[in-house]
């Protein structure tokens, strides 16, 4: 018998063990699953950049959480798992120039993107 990771219904979204003989460990969506097309634009907006060792980690970006500030016209998510408080020494904004209207911004901790601002967008769903 083998054990996963789920959420309990009720407790937040917690994390416990439940045991299952057919269920395998999965990490959070890939944005490049979730969103192909918000993807294909932060690469190439990465690469406008300049910031080709960002590029690199677009494939891997997962959707860790989404941001919960309840705001209309915000669809920002993180990509690991949020901070205890603020990100702090080796934090920088990318601002990008992305080819639809609209804002993408990344939070980017010692060249490691931990957030994506993405901001009075199309909708990515």
């Amino acid at each position: 018998m083998t054990t996963r990771l789920a959420a309990n219904e009720g407790d937040g979204g917690a994390v416990g063990r439940y045991p299952s003989s057919t269920m395998a460990l999965e990490g959070p969506p890939l944005v490049s699953d979730r969103w192909p097309r918000l993807a294909a634009e932060l690469t190439a907006a990465l690469r406008e950049a300049g910031e080709s060792n960002l590029v690199d980690q677009v494939d891997g970006l997962r959707v860790h959480r989404e941001c919960g500030c309840g705001d209309d016209f915000c669809q920002s998510f993180y990509t690991q798992p949020p901070p205890a408080g603020a990100y702090g020494q080796g934090h920088r904004n990318v601002g990008l120039n992305p080819s639809r209207p609209g804002m993408l911004v990344l939070d980017v901790v010692s060249d490691v993107i931990m957030f994506v601002e993405v901001i009075d967008r199309p909708s990515l769903d």
